[in-house]
C-alpha cells in the first residue's frame, strides 16, 4: 500500500522530521476566555532557532492537553501551546458534550483558541516568531472561525480537518458510522443520496457552521492533511472546496494520504513540520 498519495497542487517535500533538537523547556501557562480560567502547557525549543508556533486546538470530546505532542512540535523548532478544553483537566468552563456543533460553542472554543493564541504571541520567547493554528478533525470547523474573529493567526495547519458545513460532516459520518475503511470510501454524493428523509438542520443549534464560508475570508496559508480511508469526514467534498478556493487565489494547500485514517497524525507529522518551515 503506498504510504502516500501527493496532490498535484503541491509543492512539499516528504522529509523525515530530524528529531535532533535538544529537549523543549516546558512553561505552564493560564489564560481568560469568557469568564473562565484555562490552563495549558507551552513547549519551547532550546538551543536551536524556533522556526514558528502553534496552538494545539482539539478535536472533539472532553479533552486535556496533550503535552507529549506538543515536545514533539517543539524538538523539531516548533513552539506548541497545549491546553486543557474548558471544563476539562485544570481548566474551568463548563464543557458542553450535548450540542458541542452548534454556533455558540464553536464559537466558544474558537475564542477559547483566540485567547490561547494571544497567551503564547505574547510570551517574551515568541517576539517576531509567525504564529498559527494547528488541530484535528473538529478544530476544522473552529480554527477558521477563530482566525476570522482574530487578528494574531499566521497560518493553519489542520489533521482531517472537515472543509464543509457541519450538517454536510454529519450526513456523511452517520452513512459511514463513522468508521476508516481498507476499501474505497462512498462519496458524500452516495450518502446524500441514500437518505429516505430529507436532512433538516435544528433551528436551535443555530448557524450550520460552513469552514469554507470562513476560509473565504483569510488571506492567511493554510495546509490540510487527509486519508483516503477516513470514514469520519467527506475527504473529496473537503478537497473540492479547497481546489475552489485556491482558484479564487487563496494559498490553501493540501495532501491526501493513503490508509493512515483519521487520526493520522502520527504518519503525517513530518509533512506537516516541512510546511509549517517552508512559510519563511
Amino acid at each position: 500500500m503506498k504510504t502516500t498519495a501527493l496532490v498535484p497542487v503541491l509543492l512539499l517535500t516528504f522529509a523525515s522530521a530530524n528529531g535532533f533538537g535538544a529537549g523543549p523547556r516546558i512553561e505552564e501557562v493560564v489564560f481568560e476566555s469568557h469568564g473562565a480560567t484555562l490552563s495549558g502547557s507551552v513547549a519551547i525549543p532550546e538551543n536551536q532557532p524556533i522556526h514558528a508556533a502553534v496552538v494545539f486546538i482539539h478535536g472533539s470530546g472532553k479533552q486535556s492537553r496533550n503535552l507529549a505532542l506538543a515536545e514533539r512540535f517543539a524538538r523539531e523548532g516548533i513552539a506548541a501551546l497545549v491546553y486543557d478544553k474548558r471544563g476539562a483537566g485544570k481548566s474551568g468552563g463548563e464543557y458542553e458534550g450535548n450540542q458541542s456543533v452548534s454556533e455558540k460553542n464553536i464559537a466558544l472554543l474558537a475564542d477559547d483558541a483566540n485567547a490561547a493564541l494571544q497567551k503564547l504571541a505574547s510570551l517574551p520567547a515568541m517576539k517576531g516568531v509567525r504564529v498559527g493554528f494547528a488541530g484535528i478533525s473538529q478544530a476544522g470547523w473552529i480554527a477558521p472561525v477563530a482566525a476570522e474573529k482574530g487578528d494574531l493567526a499566521q497560518f493553519l495547519v489542520m489533521w482531517s480537518g472537515p472543509v464543509s458545513k457541519v450538517s454536510e460532516e454529519d450526513i456523511y459520518s452517520k452513512y459511514t458510522a463513522d468508521k476508516d475503511s481498507v476499501d474505497a470510501l462512498p462519496t458524500y454524493e452516495e450518502a446524500l443520496r441514500s437518505r429516505t428523509e430529507k436532512y433538516i438542520w435544528p433551528d436551535f443549534l443555530g448557524k450550520d457552521t460552513d469552514s469554507s464560508e470562513n476560509l473565504e475570508k483569510l488571506s492567511i496559508p493554510g495546509l490540510w492533511i487527509f486519508s483516503d480511508n477516513d470514514g469520519s469526514i467527506p475527504i473529496g467534498l473537503s478537497i473540492e472546496r479547497l481546489r475552489s478556493l485556491r482558484k479564487a487565489g487563496h494559498h490553501y494547500d493540501y495532501v491526501l494520504f493513503s490508509g493512515l485514517g483519521h487520526n493520522n497524525m502520527d504518519g503525517t507529522f513530518a509533512t506537516a513540520i516541512a510546511w509549517i518551515k517552508r512559510l519563511h
